[in-house]
């Protein structure tokens, strides 16, 4: 690229990626619960930190420029595998505000603290419950045999 034109580039680029930075620590103090604090911690902040590193891939040697195209994907990778383990601890622990929530898909696929030891062991609420559930399933594997002749 020509001087004028990289500059202007590295420069919208960097100052881009600067307010999405910006925007999204606004929106990490601003929201309320955990699930809104993790969008703005994950989107705005991936997209800022993507803008900074093509800013500054644009004013660096192209072979320099590799080690920046890695930062930005392990970035990609990471951030919402993190994101994603932190709003199932937060569902699990109770640290979230449930009448802010449209759809709780995970209501029941997750245990909840108090049904887990000192060890994280699960242990069912109910044992009654879950004993009635295993001769469920053993009956029906049963009738699925043919009768003997």
């Amino acid at each position: 690229m020509s001087g004028l034109v990289a500059d202007v580039a590295t420069s919208v680029l960097m100052l881009g990626g600067a307010a999405f930075c910006v925007l999204g620590a606004w929106g990490l103090l601003r929201f309320p619960d955990v699930p809104a604090r993790l969008q703005a911690a994950t989107k705005p902040q991936t997209i800022g930190l993507l803008a900074i590193l093509a800013g500054a891939a644009l004013r660096t040697d192209p072979r320099y420029a590799s080690g920046l195209v890695l930062v930005g994907l392990f970035q990609l990778v990471t951030a919402p595998v993190l994101a994603q383990r932190i709003s199932r601890a937060a569902h699990r622990t109770g640290y979230l505000r449930r009448d802010l929530l449209l759809a709780d898909e995970l209501a029941d696929g997750l245990p909840n603290t108090a049904d887990t030891d000192e060890t994280g062991d699960v242990h069912p609420a109910d044992p009654a419950a879950t004993d009635a559930g295993e001769d469920a399933a053993a009956d029906a594997d049963a009738s699925d045999e043919e009768p003997p002749h």
